[in-house]
C-alpha cells in the first residue's frame, strides 16, 4: 500500500500562489480530490468563482483564499524592503505636467 499524499496546502504555499490557479491546485487547497471538485462544479456548489478557458477551469487566487476564510494577504518586511530597493533603482518619481482643458 502506498502512503496517501498530502491533500492540503500550507499557509506559505497558499500565499505564494499565482493570480489564478488550476482546478487541481484549488481542490488541493480546499482539501478535495479533483473528482469531487468537478462534481461540485456540475452541481453548482463549488465555493469559488470559476473562469472557464476552453476545456479548463481557472480559479482566481483571491476568491480561493476568501473561500478559505483568508481575507487579506500578509505583508512581509522582506517584501517592503524589496519594493523600497526597486524604487531606489528606478530613481525619484517625476511629476507629470497636466494641462487644463477647461
Amino acid at each position: 500500500m502506498t502512503p496517501r499524499s498530502r491533500t492540503w496546502l500550507s499557509f506559505a504555499e497558499a500565499f505564494d500562489l499565482p493570480l489564478v490557479v488550476d482546478l487541481r491546485t484549488a481542490a488541493q487547497a480546499l482539501g478535495l480530490c479533483p473528482a469531487t471538485a468537478y462534481k461540485l462544479i456540475q452541481q453548482g456548489g463549488f465555493p469559488c468563482r470559476l473562469l472557464r478557458l476552453g476545456r479548463q477551469y481557472r480559479i482566481p487566487t483571491a476568491d480561493l483564499l476568501r473561500a478559505l476564510g483568508i481575507e487579506e494577504r500578509p505583508v512581509y518586511p522582506a517584501d517592503l524592503r524589496a519594493g523600497a530597493d526597486f524604487q531606489e533603482q528606478r530613481g525619484p518619481a517625476t511629476e507629470f505636467e497636466t494641462e487644463d482643458y477647461a
